[in-house]
């Protein structure tokens, strides 16, 4: 047995922590990786036992069919045969559009690549979404709209404690990203201080500087408020509204509708905490505001977002070092996984379905007429809601919506009355349960892919061990599928070679990774996005080549038995490169990237730079970071110019509005839903680890002493919360750190204590993001 380290990443969340892979007996154990400069070895609890999700005691290792109502095991072929009959029996009783396809925010950039080509491709169906719309779509569509693109963090990690001020909206680091919160406390410990807003005082919210506590979808009135005071105390840099804004008239009219006295009375927050919390972001040099899902899971997420952009703008701490506005995404690949096609209205490298001459080149690729793809279709929750009418048969690919969507009751009964349904996952999920056939597929550690991080982080995650017998890869899948529904050519099962079509696809794009390999992945900790190639990807397929492993072997690098070449998926552990690699002998670039280079004095950054608002540029080769001309990555976005047409950022104006269900006497008090640091999204896979399980054994409604007392609920006493959707029970948990007119409840957990039962499916106009983080909802006593 090869005893040797895997580097690669944890499967979990959008920090994608470093970690190596030791072969141990019966599998592999997680040990630090200390390179990695995102997490610099640290991990949390679901990082550390990500392994145990590898047995197969909790985990799927056949298909399954279902006969007579009840799902039974059964071979591959049945169960590809089975899925392909029932959609092309749907093609052609009721069209392609009948078809519909969800993804997931956790599958790799090839795997998300590959789901949205078959989609249009194979199915010639304009009806695919994926989770990821649930979570950082708001950030995403303001970030468009104000910098003409979206990159949840324009900035790495790195530059957190270096700021002056951190305000740090909707976000509970600590529980959620925990090895993420050593930034914040690097940030105080080096002078600067941190604003946490959030309805609850959490372990984040503990070690904040000012703590603001709104109520429940009331951020767009504090932004706003904030914005107010700016104007009034002559905190605006105008120089900077003047050279690298537009729209600022506007916005600064909407802002001072919303007068301090005014916000108070909308968000509980008082004035001299507003006018503090003012003072402390606009005094250093530099400051930051970074969102997650508390704003922007909201029907008015993407104007909450925008306000909190306008408040960065205003004070000139946009596109500048060390400053600006960033989103902090969710899931495990939520940046790429929104970049390359799964999205309703996408195509891959972030380009518009709509755009003819994204169609034109993205056809190219595909070997299509552009005529032939879809437009756009239906968002997450539209999609799941037209299931078992418009919508007959769904293949579900990473995702349990039944416990993740919002009104998942109702979600549940939709899946429940379509004529068909196909669910590829690595657990049996509650909505894998559903299913009339369920497909076993590889694992983070069993298969080789990409996942791009929270900063832009093109990463390489690698193989490690071969898939137990009975298990294939999503790419595996895929192929079969296409090959049984009449397109033989176009679905590898090998990622690198998925990859490097995806590179081609995405040259030219926003999110551009032509000049990203393997090979550079592996070798530098990660590419930051845009990464243009020097010359067009893909004008020469040279043959491939195994490199040189670290222990100065050929291919598998401390691969597990039977990593390379055993596995039918072609899921090889080896780093397969081309000969003529535009990375060529490039060592390491620190941080996975360098410092923008000088722009020229057009505005633009040089030779094979890339667009100018990237602020990148080639790397030269005589410090030995990189071989002349090879694009190094960009690590900071804007520092010259924005990515609209004009290079300025655009003020939005926005006013604030209610949430879409307000309390009122029926349902006075309103209820937000959130994480908890054991548990990961819907808990398929977190709920299946016995030490995570001890620590968060199950559902609770959080609520304050004075709630519990009207209520007459004692801690631990069964209590109902009811919605106009449903009714949860969960146990109580009194503590004071919320505010007395809402409950928390976290959204893990299936059964009588769903929250997602409760949640109100309000949809944002612009990104269709669902209102998850506020809905009024009434308190009962149970009886047990």
């Amino acid at each position: 047995m090869n005893t040797s380290a895997t580097p690669t990443h944890c499967p979990y969340c959008a920090l994608q922590c470093g970690m190596n892979l030791t072969p141990a007996s019966g599998g592999v154990e997680v040990t630090e990786r200390a390179d990695f400069p995102v997490n610099r070895g640290a991990l949390c609890g679901k990082g550390r036992t990500a392994p145990e999700l590898l047995s197969s005691r909790v985990r799927l290792t056949s298909p399954l069919v279902r006969r007579a109502g009840v799902l039974e095991p059964a071979g591959w072929e049945e169960a590809l045969d089975r899925i392909a009959a029932g959609f092309s029996r749907t093609r052609t009783e009721h069209g392609p559009d009948a078809c519909g396809v969800f993804g997931g925010g956790g599958l790799t950039n090839e795997k998300a690549y590959a789901l949205g080509k078959f989609a249009r491709v194979v199915l010639g169906t304009s009806q695919i979404d994926y989770n990821g719309r649930f979570c950082m779509s708001s950030a995403a569509a303001a970030g468009i709209k104000a910098f003409g693109l979206d990159r949840g963090l324009p900035f790495p990690l790195e530059d957190v404690p270096r700021t002056g001020c951190v305000i740090l909206v909707g976000s509970n680091l600590a529980e959620t990203m925990p090895p993420a919160l050593r930034y914040l406390t690097e940030l105080k410990e080096n002078g600067g201080t941190l604003i946490v807003v959030d309805p609850r005082r959490t372990r984040t919210a503990e070690q904040a500087d000012l703590h603001l506590a709104p109520r429940p979808g009331t951020d767009l009135a504090l932004a706003l408020g904030m914005l107010h005071l700016v104007v009034a105390e002559g905190r605006t840099d105008e120089e900077y509204i003047r050279a690298r804004t537009s729209g600022w008239e506007d916005a600064r009219a909407a802002a001072m509708a919303h007068w301090p006295e005014y916000v108070e009375r909308i968000t509980g927050v008082s004035v001299p905490r507003l006018r503090e919390a003012v003072r402390l972001f606009c005094e250093p040099e530099a400051a930051m505001v970074l969102t997650a899902r508390g704003p922007e899971q909201q029907s008015k997420g993407t104007d909450t977002v925008g306000a909190w952009i306008n408040l960065c703008l205003a004070t000139g701490r946009a596109g500048r070092p060390l400053s600006g506005y960033g989103c902090l995404t969710g899931q495990g690949n939520g940046q790429g996984g929104r970049e390359h096609g799964q999205k309703a209205d996408q195509l891959p490298g972030y380009r518009k379905l709509t755009d003819p001459e994204a169609r034109r080149h993205v056809a190219e690729v595909w070997g299509v007429d552009p005529d032939t793809l879809p437009g756009p279709g239906r968002s997450a929750y539209e999609l799941l809601d037209a299931m078992g009418t418009d919508i007959r048969s769904l293949l579900l690919m990473g995702s349990n919506p039944v416990v993740s969507a919002p009104r998942a009751a109702h979600v549940e009964e939709r899946l429940a009355s379509l004529d068909f349904l196909a669910v590829a996952d690595v657990v049996l999920s509650e909505t894998a349960a559903l299913a009339d056939v369920v497909l076993p597929v590889t694992q983070w550690a069993e298969e080789t892919g990409t996942t791009t991080n929270l900063e832009g982080r093109v990463l390489l995650r690698r193989q490690a061990l071969t898939p137990p017998r009975g298990v294939h890869s999503d790419l595996y899948v895929l192929r079969e599928l296409a090959a049984r529904l009449g397109v033989e050519k176009g679905f590898p099962a090998d990622p690198e070679e998925v990859f490097d079509e995806l590179r081609r696809a995405s040259a030219g794009g926003a999110a551009d990774y032509s000049g990203i390999t393997y090979r550079r992945l592996a070798e530098e900790n990660g590419v930051f996005w845009p990464c243009p190639a020097p010359e067009p990807a893909g004008a020469v397929v040279p043959a491939r080549t195994d490199v040189a492993g670290t222990d100065g072997t050929t291919g598998t690098t401390g691969a597990g038995p039977g990593a390379a070449g055993e596995c039918d998926d072609c899921e090889d552990a080896s780093l397969d490169v081309f000969e003529d690699d535009p990375a060529g002998d490039a060592g390491a670039v620190p941080g996975g990237g360098s410092d923008p280079a000088p722009a020229d004095g057009d505005g633009t950054t040089g030779t094979g730079a890339g667009p100018a608002w990237a602020g990148g540029g080639a790397a030269p080769a005589a410090d030995g970071s990189a071989r002349a001309g090879v694009h190094p990555g960009t690590p900071r976005l804007f520092l010259d110019r924005f990515a609209t047409e004009d290079g300025r950022a655009r003020f939005v104006p926005v006013s604030h509005r209610p949430v879409a269900e307000e309390p009122d006497d029926e349902y006075p008090v309103l209820l937000t839903t959130g994480r908890v640091v054991a548990q990961y999204q819907s808990g398929a896979q977190t709920r299946r680890v016995d030490e995570l399980n001890a620590a968060a054994p199950g559902p609770f409604v959080e609520m304050h002493p004075r709630l519990a007392e009207r209520l007459g609920a004692l801690d631990g006493d069964a209590v109902a919360v009811v919605s106009r959707r449903g009714r949860a029970v969960a146990p109580a948990r009194i503590t004071s750190t919320i505010r007395p007119d809402t409950v928390f409840m976290p959204f893990h957990w299936p059964g009588e204590g769903r929250a997602n039962t409760l949640t109100n499916p309000a949809l944002d106009p612009t990104s269709r993001m669902p209102e998850f983080k506020a809905c009024a909802v009434r308190l009962e006593a149970v009886e047990r």
